[in-house]
């Protein structure tokens, strides 16, 4: 019960990781904008004061490198572009349908490894997948983001 109580969790927070997307794209990105989120996220792992969220080093190696996988795709349809002096993110159309397939991806494998791992492993592996995932996609974003504002100051074109 509470592994299909995680997926609809997993869901909302999809739409809403949509939602937030979409309206990123509506305002200029700075380094701030780009940094903090991965910073905020380390605090979920103070669950791993709790032993039942403790992992073995291989599970940690495995989810950590699914989301490493998973990232590759977020670099992609990640881009910059400049209006009006400023950097924005791009909208891409591809975004949504890899938030989907990975949503989906992320639902059908909690469901079928909830029956297999206890609910804290599960849990502890969810999270190192999501890091694993997230912290890439953001350090790629932080170096393209600087390659586009030099090539912009270069230009003379940004303030």
């Amino acid at each position: 019960m509470v592994i299909y109580i995680s997926a609809v969790i997993a869901i909302i927070m999809g739409i809403t990781v949509y939602k937030f997307r979409m309206t990123e794209t509506e305002r200029p990105v700075n380094v701030k904008k780009i940094i903090l989120p991965p910073l905020f996220m380390s605090t979920g792992a103070l669950m791993f004061i709790f032993p039942m969220f403790r992992i073995t080093s291989y599970e940690f190696i495995e989810a950590f490198t699914v989301g490493l996988l998973f990232s590759i795709l977020l670099i992609k349809t990640s881009k910059f572009e400049v209006r009006d002096n400023q950097i924005y993110m791009q909208r891409s159309k591809a975004f949504v349908f890899i938030l989907v397939a990975l949503l989906l991806i992320r639902v059908v494998a909690k469901i079928i490894l909830g029956s297999t791992l206890e609910f804290g492993v599960l849990a502890g592996m969810f999270y190192i997948l999501a890091l694993g995932m997230i912290v890439p996609w953001r350090i790629a974003m932080y170096f393209q983001y600087q390659k586009v504002k030099e090539s912009q100051l270069g230009n003379g074109k940004m303030a």
